[in-house]
């Protein structure tokens, strides 16, 4: 056998999004955030792909779609690691790590039965408390902590 380097090839997207750098056993929670299994464009996932940073990772690829600032602060609760890329004319034209901000509002469900957002009809909130080691918010109305992880994602 050669000792040539053997790569994958994937087509490279015209335009679109890629989000790299996602922990591999957070790529299906992201496809699923995403909404991708009703994407009407092109998705290529990988999952488990060598990551000198992470050991292991996991890429998305989404051709002829942009995902608005909402659905990418919803993938950094559960993969704070990952970095989305903007291709226009096969081209990156932006680069950016993904956030998650001080407060996140209407995109985690509070799992309290007895928590208020549960029983009026009023948008959750929660409080970033901690991001390391991992990310933990705690719901702003009953103060039931989660990590980023086991938070249940609108």
């Amino acid at each position: 056998m050669s000792n040539e380097k053997k790569e994958l090839a994937v087509a490279a997207l015209r335009r679109g999004t890629v989000i790299d750098h996602i922990p591999s056993s957070a790529v299906f929670k992201a496809v699923k955030i995403l909404g991708l299994e009703d994407m009407p464009h092109a998705v290529t996932i990988g999952c488990n792909l060598a990551s000198k940073k992470l050991g292991s990772k996991g890429i998305i690829k989404v051709s002829e779609h942009i995902f608005d600032k909402a659905d990418l602060d919803r993938i950094a609760l559960i993969a704070p690691t990952a970095v989305v890329n903007i291709i226009e004319d096969y081209n990156v034209v932006e680069k950016r790590p993904v956030s998650v901000p001080d407060t996140i509002t209407g995109i985690v469900r509070c799992t309290n039965p007895k928590c208020i957002t549960n029983n009026e009809p009023m948008a959750t909130k929660f409080d970033v408390v901690a991001r390391e080691p991992e990310i933990r918010i705690r719901c702003r109305y009953c103060n039931h902590t989660y990590t980023g992880s086991d938070a249940k994602i609108l």
